[in-house]
């Protein structure tokens, strides 16, 4: 059976649903589709395909282009400003599980929490 396609409204609040042609998302980034090749070059963002090989951008990857985007204006270098990104993107990811673990500890031992 083939994989159902996804109803309209299963994608409005999908960030990650590559909903953004190349041109729409250079648009509203306000820079050049060349911009989003490089950022694709220096892997931070990798779009996905359409059917017929044309690169779609999803909300997050525009959001991440967008923080790559406000360093490069600032003077960074665009690798520089990729690297950066995902170096941020890292450290929330692991602050995320740190505070995972945190409140998972403390539920198993509620007067840990407290002697702080």
């Amino acid at each position: 059976m083939p994989p159902r396609s996804p109803r309209p409204a299963d994608t409005l609040d999908d960030d990650d649903y590559p909903a953004y042609t190349m041109g729409r998302a250079a648009e509203m980034l306000g820079a050049t589709p060349a911009f989003l090749r490089a950022l694709g070059e220096n892997r931070l963002i990798t779009p996905l395909r359409s059917d017929g090989g044309h690169r779609r951008y999803s909300r997050y990857q525009l959001r991440i282009a967008a923080r790559a985007r406000e360093l490069v204006d600032r003077g960074t270098k665009i690798e520089d400003a990729c690297r950066i990104v995902i170096l941020e993107d890292q450290l929330e990811e692991a602050q995320r599980i740190n505070a995972e673990y945190r409140r998972a500890a403390e539920s198993r031992n509620p007067q840990a929490g407290s002697a702080r």
